[in-house]
């Protein structure tokens, strides 16, 4: 199909960034970030000329090559902007809605790693199958080498893709496995998100913003386990001495507290720091504390340009968190580390 036939095209295409596409394999897609009427902001399919006036989409084998694709073309994000919001004050504002809706997709893809990380780690104890005890119907022969290979990265797999094969798996017993079908988008989606969801012990199936919500609570005390790390407390000593009292990894926080009893606890993030569009974007500044939860909102700035600022709660269905007397009040800045480096400190590559 031609490029001005395509759905969206008279749409401004403001920047670009991978994400998964699930079809026959697991690749990655770009996906252009479309300005609509009323500065309305929505991922479509990215598509460009193939030169003879016709659309070809994006697709990449690894997230490293897309992601060079993105960045090379995002250089040109401000122009782009500037070129089709004419309006400075517009301007300004459909920045901002960019930045938040880049961060936020970057944001969940270093979560989702994650938690397919830790998943794979803490059921690194299982026993691996010999790929002779896997039990297939005749037919399915050629499968075999292919299902071994994920079972020996994650021996707890219940449904498996194949893409190689266009093939969809489903264990009906310790060893016995049969074929389901064709892999269709939904049911590569399942298969890719078993490698996290049946880690931790849930299913692949179910609604997957409730399913990350439940690992977010299983992998606090995992979290908790990083302050007994020899690495970790150097990494924490050396931001005492520099002044540092909060440190935001991913969705977890390190939180230095001085309340009598000078310690470093772990804290979650407040995904309700929410405009009525979504997650808004956070901003340098600080976080007042008047009390003890275990929530830490950080600073942010709404859509109308309001700054709001940081602050500690406890979670909805917590209760009232236990405040602090009014002289022990902090107001503290704090340092945002990269998702790679959360990463490393779940899956201990960096610092053991």
């Amino acid at each position: 199909m031609r490029l001005d036939q395509m759905p969206y095209h008279s749409m401004p295409t403001l920047a670009v960034l991978p994400f998964r596409q699930f079809g026959i394999g697991w690749s990655w897609q770009l996906r252009a970030l479309k300005l609509f009427p009323d500065s309305l902001l929505a991922w479509k399919r990215y598509f460009y000329d193939n030169g003879q006036g016709h659309a070809r989409g994006s697709s990449f084998s690894t997230f490293t090559e897309a992601m060079i694709a993105a960045d090379a073309f995002n250089q040109t994000t401000a122009e782009r902007i500037g070129t089709a919001v004419l309006d400075p004050v517009l301007q300004a504002s459909v920045t901002l809605k960019v930045d938040k809706a880049l961060t936020a997709a970057r944001r969940i893809k270093d979560e989702e790693e994650l938690m397919e990380r830790e998943a794979i780690k803490r059921n690194a104890h299982l026993p691996r199958p010999a790929i002779r005890d896997l039990n297939l119907p005749s037919k399915m022969d050629s499968l075999r080498e292919p299902l071994h290979e994920q079972l020996i990265r994650a021996p707890y797999l219940q449904v498996v893709a194949i893409p190689r094969f266009n093939a969809c798996l489903r264990r009906t017993g310790d060893m016995e496995w049969e074929e389901i079908g064709a892999l269709t988008p939904k049911r590569s989606q399942i298969c890719l998100r078993e490698f996290t969801a049946k880690g931790f012990g849930l299913s692949a199936a179910d609604h997957w913003g409730r399913t990350k919500a439940q690992i977010r609570a299983l992998l606090l005390p995992r979290a908790n386990q990083l302050l007994q790390l020899a690495s970790v407390k150097q990494m924490l000593a050396e931001a005492r001495m520099h002044g540092q009292r909060v440190l935001v990894c991913g969705g977890f926080v390190f939180w230095f507290e001085d309340d009598g009893q000078p310690r470093w606890v772990i804290k979650n993030t407040g995904g309700e720091s929410n405009s009525e569009e979504g997650t808004t974007l956070w901003h340098e500044g600080t976080i007042l504390s008047k009390n003890h939860g275990r929530i830490v909102v950080l600073p942010y700035i709404k859509e109308n340009g309001e700054r709001v600022q940081g602050h500690t709660k406890n979670a909805p269905h917590d209760g009232k968190a236990l405040p602090r007397h009014r002289d022990q009040y902090v107001t503290l800045p704090f340092e945002i580390l990269e998702g790679d480096l959360m990463i490393g400190l779940f899956g201990e590559l960096h610092y053991e």
